[in-house]
């Protein structure tokens, strides 16, 4: 296969595990751990006037399924692309950093876990993943 559209597929490849594993993490969130008793996690509304009601626990999915979607789309990526495996591992951590960037303005939360989340769970996890395939020689 001709490797720029091997590339390109990889990076679609990437992001769609990407968006599948956070999308997966977020829906288990409310039944692995509760909202705060009232609180309903599809209206926006509920969570903006319950956000102090939220507790360290509460956070725990939403940063898994910003990491381990990053994560594990970067591997995608970076196994399935011809060249520049890195590059592409990174990219799918950026491209889903702007979904994050978004999030943060869009859903209330606690600037802590909003820095937390924005600095660590997107690009260091595109790179770690890129990583993990380049350094096992795939």
């Amino acid at each position: 296969m001709n490797p720029v559209i091997r590339n390109m597929l990889a990076l679609v490849a990437g992001l769609i595990v990407c968006v599948f594993v956070n999308g997966l993490l977020i829906g288990m969130s409310a039944s692995a751990v509760p909202p705060p008793e009232g609180v309903d996690v599809n209206e926006m509304e509920s969570i903006r006037a319950n956000i102090h009601r939220f507790e360290l626990k509460h956070f725990l999915f939403p940063f898994l399924a910003h990491a381990l979607g990053s994560l594990v789309g970067a591997i995608v990526a970076a196994k399935l692309a011809a060249t520049h495996k890195m590059a592409f591992a990174v990219t799918v951590g950026c491209v889903h950093l702007l979904g994050g960037i978004a999030a943060a303005v869009m859903i209330p939360a606690p600037t802590w876990f909003i820095v937390l989340d924005l600095a660590v769970a997107y690009v260091p996890m595109g790179w770690l993943g890129g990583k993990l395939v380049t350094r096992s020689g795939q």
